[in-house]
């Protein structure tokens, strides 16, 4: 197959970096003086403010950032968002257009040249485009010539395992119910997600544990915790709302312990932009304990601090963990305090790498305190023990009895808006018995059983050529997966890739012999079908589902829904539908009505969306009715990882800047961490950087060894860092490169972006 000769990683070329100090405080002016920036330069202040003014409220449109939850009660008349909720609505209503012209203007391997940031830059795309097996340059194509181009080529398929639906978390729950549903109409399970690369570890390890694969408390169980546990987790930049949650739990009395290789500044001290008060004062100092664990020294951790809790339990049976909960509603509790009982103490604390001080704080916080949360993020799941690290802290909540009651429970920090309802409204590729019955009793169709690839698994299948359609609904699949040059000449063996999006990515450039994208309304803009001004849900964090309705102007009078797409689709591949794909996609309450017959807990779903905004599903484990086999929650025991890495080499884990979500590079600073206008850098405690003779801004290469095979990538600046000796940092997608796809999660399969053992090479 003739595949463009386009560039699949980012340009490796220098910016001009500047270094600052850390900063001290997160959020207070700064954060209003960039919101404003960023507003001021993608669409003007006083347009951008009176979107914000809609963005979270009960009758306006969901944050396209974050899945942290809005109050169920009043909320912020002054704004309820954060600064990167306003970064995220500057790019996804910016004045910005990528038309047809503009492709004619520039090849595909041109674009490929540019980097992430210059390429998200370019702006919204206004019309459906076709790139031409061998031709470099996208041309436009009518929608309905689109949808016969993809239709027949799924037709053409041998079989329906060569065809792939991905799908990103800002999808509405309408158009996720939708797109599986053609799937599997379709026949077949191939339907990966960004929780693949997320957060699978914590449905892996939830659903085991306590039978639900999401986290179990609300909004409301934060303000009024005693103990919070920050693990693995940056929330002043990938969660910023969740900072005022902390607040109010600081002034109820809570503690907070902030566990990571780095400090962040989120954590350190919260200034409320709202609170003049907050701002005068100087804000509110969250975190109580800072313990700077080694990356993926979190299980030796938590062994350590349950070994001195179980001693402290044996002096007085009943006074540091809840037998009565133990008893009542627990299994295999035997087995755990075997393990816990012989643990090495001094091997934990010195495989954790925190000092033991530290270590026995955090344990006098636990023995002192009963209502106790513990929240997480990648920095926890992306790791080949990434199952055994969330598993092990559910062994902490459970021998503390802090799970099922107000205060208390887990607390897994989703990323995208709605990757937490995508997995509700079925976008996996291992569904449950279940949920294929309800939607063949429904629908009158014979859903395929056998499961489809996850994210590593699809990219290894094209790898191989075994997948000739790739179809992404939302999201940069290129930027977000691992081993970059694997990934992406694995998309370019694929016959046709189809993209939905909203904006320009690098997925849009590195593509099969033929590709197309799909540009549809954003979640800000109005979404007029036949039945008129329609809405979507969304499901958040912590199991709410709530309403989202756009009300500006869409940016291209060419834009179509993500149902209307699907279902365009849906009508091209089949002949004889017996499903009615047009009636639901000219009126969203006909997809709501069929969620409501197939999926339990959505009873009477349009009516209670409609009357209050928002409802919260079904979770046992908040009600301590847990749907393991058993009916119990489930003790496991858990091995300290070996973490053996070779002499002089260094564990890498990918962060994000402050101008970063996800993918999306809304700048080139990192405010928080002191980094000015790079991103080609290596955060480096100064200790290793004075044992490998490194100096402050030096170019090196990174080179990463995983089962004898080496992968390179070029010109970093080595950043002298308050990060744990041995580790270091870097952003990704910078260096996904480096990541190899055959790195994963033990029973999650997701990609170890976490812990990626590297050597600096000097240049």
């Amino acid at each position: 197959m003739n595949k463009r000769q386009v560039q699949i990683v980012p340009p490796e070329e220098f910016a001009d970096i500047r270094l600052n100090a850390m900063k001290k405080k997160s959020a207070g002016i700064p954060a209003l003086v960039s919101s404003m920036q960023h507003l001021s330069q993608e669409l003007g202040i006083w347009r951008g403010i009176k979107i914000l003014n809609k963005m979270n409220q009960k009758d306006g449109f969901d944050c396209p950032g974050c899945a942290w939850p809005d109050p169920d009660g009043k909320r912020s008349t002054l704004g309820e968002y954060c600064e990167n909720g306003v970064k995220a609505i500057a790019e996804e209503a910016t004045k910005k257009r990528v038309t047809p012209d503009f492709f004619k203007r520039h090849s595909v391997e041109e674009l490929s040249t540019w980097s992430d940031y210059k390429i998200g830059k370019a702006g919204r795309i206004t019309h459906p485009m076709y790139l031409r097996a061998g031709q470099s340059h996208y041309e436009p194509i009518e929608w309905a010539d689109a949808f016969q181009l993809i239709g027949d080529k799924l037709n053409q398929l041998h079989t329906a395992d060569e065809a792939c639906f991905y799908t990103s978390g800002r999808t509405s729950n309408e158009a996720a119910f939708m797109y599986q549903l053609l799937a599997r109409r379709f026949g077949t399970n191939n339907l990966p997600d960004c929780s693949n690369m997320c957060h699978e570890s914590s449905g892996s390890a939830l659903s085991e544990t306590v039978g639900i694969g999401k986290g179990s408390v609300t909004l409301e169980d934060l303000h009024v915790a005693e103990v919070i546990v920050v693990m693995g987790q940056n929330p002043g930049t990938n969660h910023p709302r969740m900072l005022s949650a902390l607040e109010k739990c600081k002034k109820n009395g809570g503690k907070i312990v902030s566990i990571n290789p780095i400090p962040e500044t989120g954590t350190n001290v919260f200034v409320d932009p709202q609170n003049p008060l907050s701002i005068v004062q100087g804000g509110t100092k969250l975190t109580d304990l800072y313990l700077q664990v080694r990356i993926n020294g979190d299980v030796a951790l938590l062994k350590a601090v349950l070994h001195l809790l179980y001693q402290e339990e044996e002096k007085n049976p009943g006074s540091v963990f809840d037998l009565e909960f133990i008893c009542d509603h627990t299994e295999n509790y035997d087995a755990f305090l075997t393990d816990v009982k012989n643990i090495d103490f001094e091997e934990a604390l010195a495989k954790s790498g925190v000092e033991e001080s530290g270590i026995r704080h955090f344990a006098q916080l636990l023995i002192d305190h009963k209502k106790i949360i513990v929240c997480w993020a990648m920095g926890i799941t992306q790791h080949e023990n990434g199952v055994y690290n969330i598993r092990e802290i559910v062994n902490l909540l459970l021998a503390k009895g802090s799970i099922g009651k107000p205060g208390a429970g887990t607390c897994p920090v989703r990323g995208h808006s709605n990757v937490q309802g995508d997995r509700t409204m079925g976008i996996w590729e291992k569904p449950k018995e279940g949920f294929l019955q309800n939607l063949d009793q429904h629908f009158g169709i014979n859903a395929p059983r056998k499961h489809g690839y996850d994210v590593v698994e699809s990219i290894k299948a094209m790898h191989d050529g075994q997948i000739k359609v790739f179809m992404a609904l939302g999201g940069n699949f290129i930027s977000a997966t691992p081993d970059s040059e694997y990934t992406g000449r694995a998309m370019q063996n694929c016959e046709l890739t189809i993209q939905v999006s909203t904006k320009l990515n690098r997925s849009h450039l590195v593509t099969g012999a033929e590709a197309i994208i799909l540009p549809c309304i954003s979640r800000s803009e109005t979404d007029v079908q036949e039945n008129g001004l329609q809405f979507v849900t969304m499901e958040n964090s912590m199991g709410v589902v709530h309403r989202s309705k756009g009300s500006i102007k869409p940016a291209s009078p060419h834009l179509y829904s993500e149902p209307a797409i699907v279902a365009g689709i849906a009508n091209a591949v089949f002949e004889a539908p017996g499903i009615n794909w047009t009636e639901m996609a000219g009126n969203y309450d006909v997809v709501r009505d069929h969620i409501e017959a197939v999926i339990p807990g959505f009873e009477n779903y349009n009516e209670r969306v409609k009357s209050t905004g928002w409802f919260y599903l079904p979770n046992g484990a908040r009600n301590r009715k847990f749907s393991t086999a058993s009916g119990k929650a489930q003790f496991t025991v858990n091995p300290i990882p070996e973490n053996k890495i070779a002499p002089n080499h260094l564990i890498m884990m990918t962060i994000r800047s402050h101008d970063q979500y996800n993918t999306t590079i809304y700048g080139m600073d990192d405010r928080y961490r002191g980094i000015a206008n790079e991103r080609r850098v290596v955060l480096m405690n100064e200790r290793d950087m004075a044992s490998r003779n490194l100096a402050r801004l030096e170019t090196v290469d990174l080179k990463s060894v995983y089962k004898g095979k080496e992968r390179i990538a070029h010109n970093f600046k080595v950043v002298p860092y308050d990060i744990a000796t041995g580790c270091i940092a870097t952003y990704f997608p910078e260096t996904n490169v480096l990541v190899p796809i055959n790195s994963v999660a033990k029973r999650s399969n997701t990609p170890a972006s976490k812990f990626i053992e590297v050597e600096i090479i000097k240049k």
